[in-house]
């Protein structure tokens, strides 16, 4: 019997928010492609099949020749083995089975192919939900889901190798953005088609006063010298590579052939074998 998914988004009301996005206000996914282009400049190696899964396939036109854009659906529309690169750009924050996506992606990829992942990481706008919890617990006795769970870059690192991936590598880039107020950054949110998409969101209007008192913990706590609201956002880069024989290989455990002393030119000191008291 196959286990269901669990849906944590909604992806009917995700499309919905995202097709209501602005261009002028995808800087995050501008700064997902500067990091891709940088990585790649980093690879000896020319991709002739590549493909790009990404929410707003306008951010990744003429990255490169030939590659095909493809949505983040739950079911990838990528072959099996039909792929040397894939770039999964800003969308694995939004999966409802983050894991189910990069086995798809192995899948697609042929031996020795690169997967190179940019998405939201755990630190990404944790002013915002500190300060709405705070709000909330204070207007309304509790707590509902507000922004979004997102992985942090251990557990994101971990999942490559869950999934197979050869050499994986992960890290992050920190960025800050200041706003106005709270009201100016839900706006920027909302362009972004990043605002509450998930299941559990709460369905009904939110009182004034909540998002007044939030506005007001946000300003006490996260604001900078200027008195403006700072925002973290948290860009996790992964890559790893589909199997091969050719990759470079660690070796076996007793297999060096010169001591640790030697390459430091120290002397060596042998272990007691007394326990120690």
């Amino acid at each position: 019997m196959t286990q269901e998914i669990p849906q944590i988004f909604d992806r009917n009301i995700l499309a919905a928010r995202r097709a209501r996005h602005r261009k002028d206000a995808l800087f995050l996914h501008e700064l997902a492609r500067d990091e891709v282009e940088d990585r790649l400049s980093m690879v000896n190696r020319t991709f002739t099949n590549p493909a790009i899964i990404a929410p707003f396939a306008e951010i990744w036109e003429d990255l490169l020749p030939n590659a095909q854009t493809v949505p983040d659906l739950d079911v990838l529309p990528l072959r099996q083995n039909s792929c040397d690169l894939i770039i999964h750009a800003m969308a694995l924050h939004h999966a409802n089975d983050p894991v189910g996506q990069l086995i798809q992606c192995h899948r697609a990829l042929r031996e020795d192919g690169l997967l190179l992942v940019v998405t939201l990481g755990g630190q990404t706008l944790h002013e915002l939900r500190s300060s709405l919890a705070e709000a909330e617990t204070s207007v309304s006795g509790g707590l509902s889901p507000r922004v979004a769970p997102m992985a942090e870059i251990r557990d994101l690192g971990a999942l490559l190798q869950r999934t197979g991936f050869n050499l994986p590598v992960a890290d992050v880039v920190p960025l800050t953005a200041e706003y106005r107020d709270l009201v100016h950054l839900m706006h920027d949110l909302r362009a972004m088609g990043e605002t509450n998409s998930m299941v559990a969101r709460l369905k009904r209007p939110t009182r004034r006063e909540l998002f007044s008192l939030a506005d007001h913990i946000y300003r006490t706590n996260f604001a900078s010298d200027t008195g403006r609201l700072r925002a973290s956002f948290e860009l996790i880069c992964l890559t790893g590579w589909a199997p091969s024989d050719t990759q470079p290989q660690p070796l076996r455990p007793g297999s060096a052939k010169t001591r640790l002393a030697d390459a430091l030119k120290v002397p060596e000191t042998k272990l007691s074998d007394k326990p120690p008291r």
